[in-house]
C-alpha cells in the first residue's frame, strides 16, 4: 500500500470508534496525496504523516461542580495540543453534550492547518466537555467553568496554548473561564481569546467567523467572475457564525434568506430581517419558532430542510456533517453556484465530491472560515501590545487575511493540476508551511 494508506489504516485502527476524526484525516491526506507521494521516502523515513495524525499531547479530565440545587455532577473535559510546529496551540472549547475525544481530535487536525492558512503564527489543538450549557443558571455554569479551569489551567498559557470559545462557549463562558484563571495564576495576559473589551477583547471578534466566511466567498466569486449582489443565499446556524455572515452578506449586497437553530429553519423570502434575529438568538434567546411568530413573510419548519431551498450560494454555518450527499444533489438540483463553509466540516466527504464534481465553487471550512481564528490571533497581538486596535482597522486585517487565503489556495490547487478545487489546495497550502517547520525543527 502507498503511505497515505497505510497511516488511514493505522488512525483508523489506533483510534477506534473515532468517526469525525477518521473522517478528517481521510479527507486531508487523500487530497495531499499527489504531494505526499512526491516526497514519500523522505516522509515515510521521517514518520511525518504518523507525527502529523498523532497529537502532541492529549487531556482528558473530570470536572465536578454543583447544581442550585446543591446536586453534585460529573462532565469530562478535554484539551487535545496537536501540533506546535508554527506556533502556540489555538483552537476554541465546545461545551456540548456531543463532546467527546474523537470530535475534539478531529477539530484539533483540522485546526492545524486553518491555522497555518492565516499566515499567523498558532498552531492547531482544541478543547471542550460534554456539558450542556442550556438550561443552565449563570451560577451553574460560572462553577461549571471555574471547575473547568482548576484543571486546563496547568496546560495553557499566552505562549504554550491560547483556548478561545467554540459551540457552548461565548462571552459569559470567557469571562468566567478567564477569572478563574487569573484567580489562580495571578496572571494578566492573553491566555484566552473572545474575551469581553473591558478585559482585553478584540473588536471586531464576534463578527469575525461570518464576516471572513463572506470576505473569502466575494474574493472566490469575484476570481470567477461572478458578483455576490442579488445573489439568493441559504445559510444554516443562528448563532455568531450565521448572524454575521447573514449581516455582511447584506452589506456586500447578497439576499441571505434562511437560517435555523435545532429546532427547525426559517424562510424568508423577503430576505432575513437582522434586527430581529439579533432581538431573538442573542438578547431574548429563545428559539426561530418566535422569528416566524413575528415575521409576517417568514416561513418557519421544524426539523431540518434549510437545504431544500432554491438559492445560489449556500453556507452551512451550524455543525458538522450537517449537509449530506441528498442535500448537495438537491441544491445542486437547484441552481447553486457556491457553498463554503461557516462551521467545521459541516459537509460530508460525499456531498463534497458531488459539489465539485459537479462544477460547484466550494469553500472548505479551513479556509474559509478561519476568520475568527485570525482574528483571535489579532487579540493575542494586542494583548501583548496592551493595545486596542479599532473596529475598522481589525476588519481591514481580517479582510485582508481572507483574501490572501483564497490566493493561497487557489494557487496552490493550480499549481498541482488542480484547477479551481478549493479543498485540495487548502490542504496543500496549509499542509506545506507546517511541513516546513516540522522539518526545520528536526524530530519532536
Amino acid at each position: 500500500m502507498s503511505y497515505v494508506d497505510d497511516v488511514i489504516e493505522l488512525v483508523v485502527k489506533q483510534n477506534p470508534a473515532e468517526d469525525e476524526f477518521h473522517q478528517a484525516v481521510k479527507e486531508v491526506l487523500e487530497s495531499l496525496r499527489v504531494v505526499i507521494e512526491e516526497n514519500e521516502e523522505e516522509f515515510r523515513r521521517n514518520a511525518l504523516l504518523e507525527r502529523l495524525v498523532n497529537p502532541e499531547r492529549q487531556l482528558k479530565f473530570r470536572v465536578p461542580w454543583v447544581d442550585d440545587n446543591g446536586q453534585v455532577h460529573v462532565n469530562t473535559g478535554y484539551r487535545v495540543q496537536f501540533n506546535s510546529a508554527i506556533g502556540p496551540y489555538k483552537g476554541g472549547l465546545r461545551f456540548h453534550p456531543s463532546v467527546n475525544i474523537g470530535i475534539i481530535k478531529f477539530l484539533g487536525f483540522e485546526q492545524i492547518f486553518k491555522n497555518s492558512l492565516t499566515g499567523l503564527s498558532i498552531g492547531g489543538g482544541k478543547g471542550g466537555a460534554d456539558f450542556d450549557p442550556k438550561g443552565k443558571s449563570d451560577r451553574e455554569i460560572m462553577a461549571f467553568c471555574q471547575s473547568f479551569m482548576t484543571e486546563l489551567n496547568k496546560y495553557i498559557g499566552a505562549d504554550t496554548d491560547v483556548p478561545a470559545g467554540d459551540i457552548g462557549v461565548g462571552g459569559r463562558e470567557i469571562g468566567y473561564l478567564y477569572g478563574q484563571y487569573k484567580r489562580i495564576k495571578g496572571l494578566s495576559e492573553g491566555v484566552l481569546t473572545g474575551k469581553a473589551l473591558s478585559y482585553g477583547g478584540s473588536l471586531a471578534r464576534v463578527e469575525a467567523t461570518g464576516y471572513g466566511l463572506l470576505y473569502f466567498v466575494d474574493e472566490m466569486l469575484r476570481s470567477n467572475e461572478i458578483d455576490i449582489k442579488d445573489k439568493t443565499i441559504a445559510v444554516s446556524g443562528a448563532g455568531n457564525v450565521a448572524i454575521y455572515a447573514i449581516e455582511k452578506a447584506q452589506q456586500l449586497g447578497g439576499k441571505p434568506v434562511t437560517c435555523s437553530d435545532s429546532t427547525g429553519w426559517i424562510y424568508d423570502p423577503e430576505g432575513i430581517d437582522l434586527d430581529l434575529l439579533k432581538e431573538i438568538k442573542e438578547v431574548r434567546r429563545e428559539r426561530l419558532s418566535e422569528y416566524g411568530k413575528q415575521r409576517d413573510s417568514a416561513e418557519y419548519h421544524e426539523g431540518s430542510g434549510v437545504w431544500s431551498v432554491k438559492c445560489d450560494i449556500a453556507l452551512p454555518c451550524a455543525t458538522q456533517n450537517e449537509l449530506g450527499i441528498d442535500d448537495a444533489k438537491t441544491l445542486v438540483k437547484n441552481g447553486v453556484i457556491a457553498v463554503a463553509e461557516g462551521a467545521n466540516m459541516p459537509t460530508t466527504i460525499e456531498a463534497t465530491e458531488y459539489f465539485i464534481n459537479n462544477g460547484i465553487l466550494f469553500g472548505p471550512g479551513k479556509a474559509s472560515n478561519a476568520g475568527g481564528v485570525a482574528t483571535s490571533a489579532l487579540e493575542m497581538s494586542q494583548n501583548s501590545q496592551r493595545f486596542q486596535w479599532s473596529f475598522e482597522e481589525v476588519d481591514l486585517r481580517l479582510k485582508t487575511i481572507m483574501e490572501n487565503i483564497f490566493h493561497e489556495v487557489d494557487n496552490a490547487a493550480s499549481a498541482y493540476g488542480f484547477d479551481k478545487n478549493y479543498v485540495i489546495g487548502a490542504n496543500i497550502a496549509g499542509f506545506e508551511k507546517v511541513v516546513d517547520a516540522m522539518n526545520a525543527q528536526g524530530i519532536v
